[in-house]
């Protein structure tokens, strides 16, 4: 790799205090109106103002010069929740919803995940491969660098273990950073639905012990919903999952205030997802142990549903993350620039919050923090180029993506 400089860019990026942001501190943000980033074996080795990168760069033998003509430079965004590993779209159930249908209504009539999951047991493995890697190759596009991939729509173990050696090449054979997490308790198979309880002891004596041995996942979550895992099961399957070495998340709370918040808190996940129901008892619960609120608005704006209370959220000191959820039901879409624009016009988050959001608390929030999520030397040269002075652009220059390149380790990927 080439040590690479790139100057005359706006550098906006969050300030890694070694924890995930919160409160006052979720939009910290520095800039520099005229700055530049050099990059060696795709590491920055410096970041700053103009003047001053080029200072440090005076006596070292740059291999290639940038000049990004005063384009905005952001790190690359971080997608910390999705289900973007299917095989089919699921496009006639919007219109069901449009139609009036819930999504639990959808899903009670063997639809929603259950249809998911008929697909891509039926798929080979190529063929799942194939549609994931265009749907994760757009993600890029838009300027995704760094992902999330969750299993679910297998159900049974062998499909499983096949969606998440899918995760695991997809990571292979794309520019992109990918964290794999097991979900067998996405909802209850069919053939378990006179006999859920059966599918927990499933899940916990056979399930997650061959995605453990597996050794591809390395988060286990749980669909904690009403009609879907109870509190106490949700607990007993992410109790088990800890044991056999996973870091937890939990869906909470996105229908129901059934209590998943609470349980998140009580079991120090690395995050919660959705959240539109949370009381905030429980927000406050998740504050003081500092779980992430992985917060999905494309899915509330899919679903046509109220926004999770980021802006609450933010207040009580809970680190508040953005991602797509993209999947084939009920957010389809592999854009964070679209995400971005929705949280900051419909969730009352600022730029500052929503761009630390999606960039940094979403890499704390997968686990990689430590390599991406913000702009600092010893991390990966991740960087995406806006057509805009700001990153107010994500959201001011609504239904397009402002993003003009893509940089993984410093190399043009997109």
């Amino acid at each position: 790799m080439l040590t690479t400089l790139f100057r005359n860019a706006a550098i906006y990026t969050p300030v890694d205090e070694g924890k995930p942001l919160a409160g006052k501190l979720q939009g910290h943000v520095r800039s520099w109106e005229r700055g530049a980033l050099l990059c060696d074996k795709g590491i920055i080795t410096a970041v700053g103002s103009e003047e001053d990168v080029l200072a440090k760069a005076k006596d070292m033998e740059v291999d290639m010069e940038v000049d990004c003509q005063g384009a905005c430079m952001i790190p690359g965004f971080v997608d910390p929740h999705t289900h973007i590993c299917f095989a089919e779209r699921r496009e006639k159930e919007f219109s069901m919803r449009l139609a009036g249908a819930s999504y639990l209504d959808i899903l009670k009539a063997g639809g929603g995940i259950l249809s998911s999951v008929r697909s891509v047991r039926n798929a080979k493995e190529e063929e799942l491969l194939s549609t994931t890697l265009d749907n994760v190759l757009t993600a890029l596009s838009f300027g995704t660098t760094s992902m999330e991939i969750k299993s679910g729509y297998g159900l049974d173990t062998e499909t499983e273990l096949k969606m998440l050696r899918v995760i695991e090449r997809v990571g292979k054979e794309t520019p992109l950073d990918v964290v794999a997490t097991f979900m067998g308790a996405h909802a209850i198979p069919e053939e378990y639905k006179s006999n859920p309880e059966e599918y927990v002891k499933l899940l916990i004596d056979e399930m997650i012990p061959a995605a453990s041995k597996q050794g591809i996942a390395q988060y286990c979550d749980v669909f904690c919903e009403e009609g879907v895992f109870s509190v106490e099961q949700s607990r007993r399957i992410l109790e088990a999952a800890r044991n056999r070495g996973f870091k937890l998340k939990i869906h909470a709370d996105e229908v129901h205030d059934l209590g998943g918040a609470g349980l998140a808190a009580e079991l120090e996940t690395a995050s919660a997802e959705h959240l539109l129901a949370a009381n905030e008892e429980n927000l406050k619960a998740m504050a003081e142990k500092g779980v992430i609120a992985d917060l999905l608005p494309a899915t509330a704006y899919s679903l046509k549903k109220p926004y999770a209370k980021a802006r609450k959220m933010i207040e009580l000191g809970v680190p508040v993350a953005l991602a797509t959820d993209c999947n084939p039901g009920s957010s389809y879409t592999e854009s964070m620039p679209f995400v971005f624009g929705l949280a900051v016009l419909n969730m009352d988050m600022t730029v500052e919050e929503a761009l630390v959001a999606s960039t940094l608390n979403a890499a704390y929030s997968i686990g990689l923090n430590h390599k991406v999520g913000s702009l600092e030397v010893g991390k990966q040269a991740d960087f995406l180029l806006l057509d805009g002075e700001t990153p107010a652009i994500l959201a001011y220059h609504a239904g397009v993506s402002p993003v003009v390149e893509v940089y993984k380790k410093g190399i043009n990927v997109a």
